[in-house]
């Protein structure tokens, strides 16, 4: 629907402004929750693994950005 896509959107616009992809912010955001110890990723290319393995260069939010996530999710 239109109201997923401009979700998506804005996640995206901030992942970037993170200096990451979506997919990369969507691992980041899983890591940081304290009942997570891995996440399982799925990869067609080997690009993909890659890209996927740079998650881990930018792990920390600002609780800014938190909240950002937070707003865009409910709204």
């Amino acid at each position: 629907t239109e109201k997923r896509l401009a979700c998506i959107r804005a996640l995206d616009a901030l992942a970037k402004a993170r200096g990451q992809s979506l997919a990369q912010m969507a691992l980041a955001w899983t890591l940081r929750q304290p009942a997570v110890t891995t996440a399982l990723i799925g990869a067609s290319k080997p690009e993909q693994v890659t890209d996927n393995v740079a998650t881990v260069k930018n792990l920390q939010f600002s609780s800014s950005e938190l909240e950002q996530i937070e707003k865009i999710l409910a709204g």
